[in-house]
């Protein structure tokens, strides 16, 4: 597990660490954080460039036997650590102005979806395939945590992370600008059905297990699912839920892009 200096609270208010290869040189490269402290093991040295150096306040080189005393297990941090500004994130209002005049489109709004590592890697896949912007409910979704931005491999850079306080409701203004909402679920008797994703899109995925909630799933146009084969032999009836969002995500991709 992910230990992470003992920081005081004041020292550290606004500053989240970062780890990872990845995750810490996007992160680097993003001119909108500031940065203020690089740690690295020996073993990385050959990472740290000329402009690196320059972007950091601090860097402090550590043995593996030090960093592992401070942050943990390397399968965690991969011996690079960056402490550095959080990133603010944009409002749905910003998001509308930005779409409005779109004619294809896919954002994602997740329902209940709660696992950093799960929203990571949707962010990932959200990176690869053209879709900008994650939604989520402000009550029962995690902030950008060092675990979630790791499991983004550098995603968290580019990709607007936007909380709303009413899920609903949000879905109402997306309509209102011209979006189509598609709820996906976990449908395993749809093996030779159509799936398709429209041009300008709302794909709304719930939390595994759950699915959306019902007062979500009124607010949907239309209810998709991924056609495949569940093998119930071996107890696997669904997709995990980053995986079926990557499915869906190619599928607009494949089409409208």
């Amino acid at each position: 597990m992910f230990k992470g200096k003992k920081r005081k609270n004041k020292e550290n208010k606004g500053f989240i660490d970062i780890y990872g290869t990845h995750a810490v040189m996007a992160a680097l490269k993003n001119i909108k954080r500031k940065h203020r402290l690089l740690t690295i093991s020996t073993a990385n040295k050959e990472l740290l460039t000329t402009e690196i150096k320059n972007k950091v306040k601090k860097i402090e080189i550590l043995n593996s036997k030090e960093i592992r005393k401070l942050y943990g297990n390397s399968n965690s941090h991969q011996g690079i650590i960056l402490n550095t500004t959080v990133l603010e994130q944009i409002g749905i209002d910003e998001i509308f102005k930005k779409t409005k005049k779109n004619i294809k489109e896919i954002i994602v709004m997740l329902d209940q979806v709660s696992d950093p590592n799960n929203i990571g890697s949707i962010m990932r896949s959200c990176l690869m395939f053209n879709c900008r912007t994650v939604i989520v409910a402000k009550d029962n979704s995690p902030e950008i945590t060092p675990s979630l931005a790791k499991a983004a491999s550098g995603a968290v850079e580019k990709i607007n992370y936007v909380k709303v306080t009413n899920l609903s409701r949000t879905i109402r203004e997306f309509k209102k600008n011209n979006f189509w909402v598609c709820g996906l679920e976990n449908n395993i008797n749809n093996v030779k059905k159509e799936f398709k994703i429209p041009k300008k899109c709302l794909l709304i995925l719930g939390a595994e297990g759950k699915g959306m909630r019902s007062l979500t799933k009124k607010e949907c146009d239309k209810i998709i699912s991924i056609p495949m084969i569940a093998n119930e032999d071996y107890g696997v009836e669904s997709l995990n839920v980053s995986n079926a969002c990557s499915i869906a995500l190619y599928e607009h991709f494949k089409n409208y892009c």
